[in-house]
């Protein structure tokens, strides 16, 4: 299989994106990540590095790279996995990682480690769920949802952060991505005796799927339903939008999150790893 790598988001979404377009919750991530470069410009992320996988009857899988995240696979024939890492490391390429499929993941790690001599972790497991029908908290919390907006920049940027960190992320989040989710209405707040006290984020709909992404309850206001609330509110949000289908990911290492999303209505559709290069 011959890879094509391409540093331009509207030559991958030409070529490739009838192929994420098939299973959009599956590729959420791609899609939505290629929409925001394309309607905020390719300076949203300081590297951004596309490619897909032709075997001659059309693609048969992508990848997507923005420097300071792990490169992410898409479901794709095992053989192309290899060629992926060679050709990545033919470019001099510096991988903090790689986020896919456990299968695909492992078998990146170990090609990437025996070209590189790089060493790999498990640094987060994940699994993806899609929304099967609404169930909102009976009763709710105390307080009610309201949308941020560029008042509340400064508490979002810190909940942002304040969610990366919890989540093991390296760096600093991306301020463009927050300001992006601003002026679009994709930030929800919960507010409880006059502050607010809890938040969830969303993608825009990109081939009628919507992500939930993030959500973060500072730890004094933990434990009093305000996450769920929050979470509720911001989906029924997305499905306003037009959102088909409400997806979102969830630590396998969090047993708490994963029940609150499931009485929500959340239900599992596959296990995602991350493993970490050093």
């Amino acid at each position: 299989m011959a890879w094509n790598l391409t540093g331009d988001v509207h030559e991958f979404l030409a070529r490739a994106g009838g192929f994420l377009r098939a299973d959009p919750v599956a590729n959420t991530v791609p899609l939505t990540v290629a929409e925001a470069i394309r309607r905020q410009g390719s300076g949203l992320y300081r590297t951004a590095l596309f490619g897909w996988s032709s075997d001659g009857g059309g693609v048969a899988g992508t990848f997507m790279w923005t420097g300071a995240y792990p490169v992410l696979l898409s479901a794709m024939p095992e053989p192309a996995v290899p060629e992926l890492a060679e050709a990545l490391a033919g470019r001099d390429t510096r991988l903090q990682g790689v986020n896919g499929a456990p299968d695909l993941a492992e078998v990146f790690a170990e090609a990437w480690t025996r070209r590189t001599g790089a060493r790999a972790r498990v640094e987060l497991r994940q699994r993806l769920h899609r929304l099967a029908g609404l169930d909102m908290p009976d009763p709710p919390p105390e307080g009610a949802a309201r949308v941020a907006d560029g008042g509340d920049r400064g508490l979002v940027r810190d909940w942002f952060a304040a969610f990366h960190r919890d989540a093991g992320g390296h760096g600093d989040p991306n301020p463009a991505v927050i300001e992006g989710r601003l002026a679009e209405g994709g930030v929800t707040l919960w507010e409880a005796g006059g502050r607010p006290v809890a938040m969830a984020g969303r993608t825009p709909a990109v081939a009628g799927a919507a992500r939930v992404a993030p959500v973060y309850t500072p730890a004094e206001h933990r434990r009093r339903g305000y996450g769920a609330a929050v979470t509720a509110a911001v989906t029924r949000a997305a499905q306003e939008a037009g959102a088909a289908e409400v997806v979102l990911f969830t630590d396998l290492a969090n047993p708490t999150s994963n029940g609150v999303y499931r009485r929500l209505g959340y239900r599992p559709v596959e296990d995602r790893v991350v493993l970490a290069f050093a």
